[in-house]
């Protein structure tokens, strides 16, 4: 699953690229200061890193499309506001399952993160976890989000369960695509299908075009994060839309983001979104234009900062199709 890009040079990370074993070190890309870090009990920390919790940013991104498509969704269906039981439920099921996923992407990954200076501290390559332990932590993560998902209608338990198969291929992609960030975001969107059949227990144009929206979206921002694994990556033989793109990298990221605001935008006008959703529109597509003028020549530390920027993003339109549901009403 994707993670930030890393912050720039550190200690831990010139430590890591002369081979140096630092278990208890921050990971290159962690928040810095969090709590994992900081306050975690020793023992469990390598689990909660195989989780990704020190780096929230990658549940951000599978849940926005849930609550992009609950949005919509509410509009369409007339509701007052989108379901907040459903959007906690979201919320739990993208931690849960991005936790999962991530710990079986280090098993599979695990000789090739040991070749790369920003994954080599992780905790299967590092030796801190063994296999079998995170095979059974995978399973636990996910035992733990089945609850969650059979909270829905019955065809969004079966949409949510079909996930499972883009999830499982995803780690061998970067062995045979150049473009691995597309299957990524087969992944990362589901949750915009899942958003809008929570609602109606069927799937409409609407939902199709948002997950093609967030699959550009996914597409465009996790390009942004593979532009620093790049020497790396040609060095270990692991494939990206980065090393694909080279010089054309912003040309790549702004068609993507092109794309994904032309996409959610016929969805808005397929609901008939009212101000507040284009004005969330709006604000979204000026945010992925912002970051395309920031990527030409961006340092590690740019890129990182572009790359959980699409949390911001992402919100802002989620707020606007939220308070367009919530005016409809308000101002009846």
């Amino acid at each position: 699953m994707a993670d930030p890009v890393h912050a720039g040079p550190t200690p831990g990370r010139d430590a890591l690229r002369s081979g140096a074993s630092l278990p208890d070190a921050p990971l290159p890309d962690a928040l810095s200061g969090h709590w994992v870090d900081t306050r975690a009990p020793r023992a469990i920390r390598p689990y909660l890193k195989l989780a990704r919790i020190e780096r929230p940013i990658g549940w951000w991104l599978i849940l926005l499309p849930c609550w992009w498509a609950a949005g919509l969704a509410a509009i369409a269906a007339g509701q007052p506001y989108p379901n907040p039981w459903h959007c906690l439920l979201f919320l739990i099921g993208a931690v849960l399952m991005r936790g999962a996923g991530c710990t079986f992407n280090d098993i599979i990954d695990r000789k090739l993160d040991a070749e790369v200076a920003r994954t080599r501290g992780r905790p299967l390559p590092s030796g801190q976890v063994t296999v079998a332990a995170a095979v059974l932590f995978m399973v636990a993560q996910a035992l733990a989000a089945l609850p969650v998902l059979l909270q829905f209608n019955r065809f969004t338990v079966l949409l949510g369960l079909a996930s499972l198969a883009i999830v499982a291929i995803y780690p061998f992609m970067k062995r045979i695509t150049n473009m691995p960030q597309f299957v990524l975001g087969l992944a990362f969107s589901w949750g915009a299908l899942l958003g809008w059949s929570a609602v109606f227990g069927r799937l409409d144009a609407p939902a199709y075009l948002t997950y093609a929206a967030a699959i550009a979206w996914t597409v465009g921002y996790d390009t942004i994060y593979a532009m620093q694994d790049i020497e790396d990556d040609a060095i270990a033989g692991i494939k990206s839309s980065a090393r694909y793109f080279g010089d054309h990298t912003r040309q790549a990221v702004a068609l993507c983001f092109a794309l994904t605001a032309v996409l959610s935008g016929i969805a808005i006008w397929l609901v008939n979104g009212g101000v507040f959703a284009w004005l969330g529109f709006a604000a979204f597509v000026a945010h992925l234009g912002w970051q395309v003028t920031r990527i030409e020549g961006a340092s590690a530390a740019q890129a990182l900062m572009l790359f959980r920027s699409n949390r911001n993003a992402g919100l802002l339109l989620a707020a606007g199709l939220a308070l367009d549901a919530i005016s409809r009403h308000a101002f009846a």
